[in-house]
């Protein structure tokens, strides 16, 4: 297979890729929540290569089955979970290689969301609120496990009057 550049890969992402904030609740933490942050890329069987590339090119990452109990679906996707990688491979990459899509935005409250966590900003009652409002900031429509109200109204510590 000839060379993929990174303006492809780039486009890729733009098409299959999925910059993910996602909230676990978590009794054992004094806000009761983890924020969870993953990027995913998929592709069908004949595309792999186009994910292994994508792994060489970053140094991080790994490839599983989608699903792997379907019997239909049989696409791969690539996982990068580890925030140091998220933050100094994968962030470092589209700094680079600019998004032009909607996917953009998303980027966008996935870096930021990042940055929060590295000044441990997700561990005070003010830095989780401003990363859940950032997440549901986002214009795409999404079908979130938790509202936002859920999220922020769960911890004994922060309740409904402030929300905003």
């Amino acid at each position: 297979m000839q060379s993929i550049s990174d303006d492809y890969l780039t486009g890729f992402v733009e098409g299959e890729g999925c910059f993910y904030v996602g909230f676990s609740k978590r009794k054992d933490l004094p806000l009761r929540w983890q924020i969870i942050t993953e990027f995913h890329l998929s592709q069908n069987p004949g595309g792999k290569k186009v994910l292994e590339t994508f792994i060489k090119r970053l140094g991080c990452g790994y490839i599983k089955l989608n699903h792997p109990g379907s019997k239909r679906d049989k696409t791969f996707v690539l996982i990068i979970k580890n925030r140091k990688d998220l933050s100094q491979k994968l962030i470092p990459f589209f700094e680079k290689n600019h998004l032009q899509t909607s996917k953009f935005e998303d980027y966008l409250i996935f870096k930021k969301t990042l940055e929060l966590i590295e000044r441990k900003e997700h561990l005070t009652k003010d830095g989780f609120r401003k990363i859940v409002n950032l997440v549901f900031s986002s214009k795409r429509i999404t079908h979130k496990k938790y509202s936002k109200e859920q999220i922020l109204c769960s911890s004994e510590t922060i309740c409904k009057s402030r929300l905003r």
